[in-house]
């Protein structure tokens, strides 16, 4: 109790571990843990939503890395394989999500080309990048601005759904242009590991845990790392 206090009352900034307070992932209900001595999880269920609790998500950044390099395997072909096929008046045109990009822009149509470009390269790109360096300065236990590395998390976890824009579009049109010979729209495979990377890079913006950012803040000896343990 007298730790708990002197805790509480310091000047330092206080982190829930700190405290002894756990976030369900949940419904976000801050729990406060068992007493010292136990070990380290899971440390039961939360009185609201009965989710299992832990102090840090098991194994977060093994499945972080697990999740993006299948989304980078999956974003080769996704670039490089049509994802639909165009019937116009006898003509089958197959185009690529770059190729499609190319043609609103050689047509004019500037927005729909950058809307498309954002969506369906530059997100999951970023994507990407942000979440493998945030593992990286995890793993590394960087103290380096970690407000600023949970604003960029929480600006991943949010855009990341955006990225299926192109999904929908595609599926709108093949809906939508049955016209035969005359016009018809198809899906590709290109689609297809197009709304893997999507889906990957969304379970993988879920599964890291961005308190792990914070742990360099606790003493040394509260927080070292150990595999398998958080």
């Amino acid at each position: 109790m007298e730790r708990m206090e002197n805790v509480l009352t310091s000047t330092t900034a206080v982190t829930a571990k700190a405290a002894r307070l756990l976030s369900c992932p949940v419904c976000h209900l801050l729990v406060r843990m068992p007493p010292e001595g136990e070990d380290n999880g899971p440390f039961g269920k939360c009185p609201r939503c009965g989710e299992t609790l832990y102090l840090r998500k098991p194994d977060s950044i093994a499945r972080t890395w697990a999740l993006i390099i299948a989304a980078l395997i999956c974003y080769v072909p996704a670039n490089l394989i049509p994802i639909t096929s165009v019937t116009s008046l006898g003509n089958v045109q197959t185009d690529t999500i770059m190729s499609g990009v190319m043609y609103f822009i050689a047509t004019g149509m500037w927005p729909i080309a950058l809307i498309i470009f954002t969506a369906s390269i530059f997100i999951p790109v970023l994507k990407l990048v942000i979440l493998s360096f945030l593992a990286i300065s995890v793993q590394c236990r960087s103290g380096w601005r970690p407000k600023d590395r949970t604003r960029l998390y929480r600006i991943v976890e949010t855009i990341g759904r955006w990225s299926m824009v192109d999904v929908f579009v595609v599926t709108i049109l093949v809906a939508l242009v049955h016209l035969g010979a005359l016009a018809n729209v198809e899906p590709r495979s290109g689609v297809i590991y197009f709304a893997a990377v999507v889906i990957l890079t969304m379970f993988a913006a879920m599964g890291f845990d961005p308190r792990l950012i914070w742990d360099t803040k606790e003493p040394q000896d509260e927080c070292e790392y150990t595999p398998g343990i958080r």
